[in-house]
């Protein structure tokens, strides 16, 4: 995976380094999965996600148009990005991979940050469960491009 931390472009000052993004992924944000529809459009969904292991990790049902999307090509963008208090994003790029093992247990570990209980994260897990095979989308990031406009801008 490249990190970029310069640009040759006009925009904000990135992440410093791996621990400002980690610290920034920790938060109970959404992640936006891009993926590529059929007839070339961008297909976007708002996701809760789990960065682990330079991965992020993210919940869905086999049956959407992301996974559908994913199993055709497999090239995805997730953005996670924030406004409070000013813009910081990480925007990555990498292949998606469909992982059906231990399926339950991992959307519990990315749901928990999102509810307000172990609990409630795995009542929603295996209700989902129940209605629809579920399947984790598992993104390497091969690049990922940060900003956070909290650092002062390198223009004059």
């Amino acid at each position: 995976m490249v990190l970029s931390m310069k640009s040759r472009y006009p925009q904000a000052p990135p992440f410093a380094n791996i621990q400002e993004i980690e610290t920034f992924l920790e938060k109970p944000l959404l992640a936006k999965l891009c993926s590529h529809n059929p007839d070339g459009t961008i297909h976007v969904a708002p996701i809760y996600f789990k960065f682990a292991g330079g991965e992020f990790l993210l919940g869905s049902q086999d049956q959407s148009r992301k996974v559908r999307n994913i199993k055709r090509d497999n090239n995805v963008t997730v953005l996670i990005d924030s406004f409070d208090p000013v813009i910081q994003a990480v925007l990555a790029y990498g292949d998606a991979y469909l992982d059906y093992e231990d399926v339950i247990a991992k959307r519990v570990e990315i749901l928990e940050k999102y509810f307000p209980s172990r609990a409630e994260a795995k009542s929603f897990a295996e209700r989902l469960a129940r209605n629809w095979k579920i399947v984790i989308i598992r993104v390497k990031p091969t690049r990922i491009v940060t900003f956070d406009y909290c650092k002062p801008f390198p223009i004059e």
